[in-house]
């Protein structure tokens, strides 16, 4: 070819990519040219990488299964507060009750949203009451720790129930799971939008060039948990809340390589623009109310244990049936042993009796009294 008809075969070329430039995402920069890892088209896959998509295409295929039906949610967010059925409000404070339980006994994010997506599948095909709530709460929650957790970590059935303070018994609670694991037909172990949060965390820094730190994790698992204390986000897929999570996170590091490898994660998942914009919509808006001071976070709150007035009176009297401590003195004569005692007896506290203790003695408060020790020490007191 001639180097004129060379150089008009060139401009043409560049003529028509500036009049139709190639179509990309509203939500993405453009891309550089040839900077980019193409996940699983570019370059061959590693071991891990491959891994890593089969991982997610099985995901992928299996996140329908464990969403909760929509039509069930949808008949939930449109009860009124005023009647005698389930309405969004009481059905939140539920999932925030079993994050402080999640908390309370230390188990993973996890274990939390496998419960929240154990009670919201079960609250979509069942019409349920609100004096029922609480007793189906604790077994989403049990089901969900018997799937995760180690089974030594698991506390008793007894224990949960007077943790959780729920009006039910034992044998209510057995009945309530034989309810659900019917229902859902023993299918326990779901995909969820943590389990896409995970892959997508993973995939990112398998792929980029920057720090692996730059992503934080556990800022990504709180955001999902503030996520799904809304009923709303219960409706959304789970690959879509995780992606949304980790744009708007990308989005406040301004890189442009991370944006890159998620808008290819994206197309791997056919997930569209519409939904994506969507929902992330929701999301940003969700995260903006949690972070305002206004918001009531459940990590931060603390259980408040309701007991009666004879009990309360019987807290209040053996309080104060504990001999005052001798005053420490300013000068030499401050040895060990006074040091020990001292410590053990300070640690009552003057907190409320209706109110938690702190987090410290949370688990001595319910599971070991420690009633041998406290008994040496009032004994050795005597003695002085």
């Amino acid at each position: 070819m001639p180097i004129a008809y060379m150089r008009i075969y060139l401009a043409y070329n560049e003529f028509q990519e500036a009049v139709s430039p190639p179509a990309r995402s509203p939500l993405w920069p453009a891309p550089r040219p040839a900077t980019m890892k193409d996940l699983d088209a570019v370059e061959p896959l590693s071991n891990e990488a491959f891994w890593l998509f089969k991982q997610l295409n099985l995901h992928l295929e299996q996140e329908w299964k464990f969403q909760p039906r929509e039509k069930g949610l949808s008949l939930i967010e449109r009860t009124a507060e005023n009647e005698n059925t389930l309405c969004p409000r009481l059905r939140n404070a539920k999932v925030e009750d079993l994050w402080s339980l999640t908390n309370f006994f230390g188990f993973t994010t996890e274990t939390f949203v496998l419960a929240v997506n154990i009670l919201d599948r079960f609250l979509a095909l069942m019409k349920v009451k609100p004096k029922h709530l609480s007793c189906i709460g604790v077994c989403c929650f049990q089901l969900a720790a018997r799937v995760v957790e180690e089974e030594c970590d698991i506390p008793s059935t007894h224990d949960i129930i007077r943790i959780s303070q729920c009006k039910c018994t034992v044998s209510d609670l057995k009945r309530m799971e034989k309810i659900i694991s019917e229902k859902l037909h023993f299918e326990f172990k779901a995909t969820t939008a943590l389990t896409f949060l995970h892959l997508f965390h993973t995939i990112v820094l398998c792929h980029t060039s920057e720090r692996k730190d730059v992503l934080n994790l556990d800022k990504l698992e709180a955001q999902l948990k503030a996520c799904n204390c809304r009923l709303v986000f219960s409706k959304a897929k789970p690959s879509i809340l995780a992606l949304c999570l980790l744009t708007l996170e990308i989005q406040t590091l301004k890189s442009v390589e991370l944006f890159e490898i998620l808008l290819r994660v994206q197309k791997h998942s056919k997930i569209s623009d519409s939904d994506l914009l969507y929902w992330r919509e929701l999301v940003s808006k969700c995260l903006a109310d949690y972070s305002s001071p206004e918001c009531c976070k459940p990590d931060h709150k603390k259980l408040v244990w309701i007991v009666s007035r004879r009990t309360a009176q019987n807290l209040q009297n053996s309080y104060y049936s504990v001999p005052e401590l001798p005053t420490i003195p300013e000068g030499g004569c401050f040895n060990g042993s006074e040091s020990e005692d001292s410590c053990e007896d300070m640690s009552c506290g003057e907190e409320s009796l209706c109110s938690s203790p702190p987090s410290d003695l949370e688990g001595s408060f319910f599971f070991d009294l420690n009633l041998k020790s406290k008994k040496q020490a009032l004994s050795c007191q005597a003695q002085k």
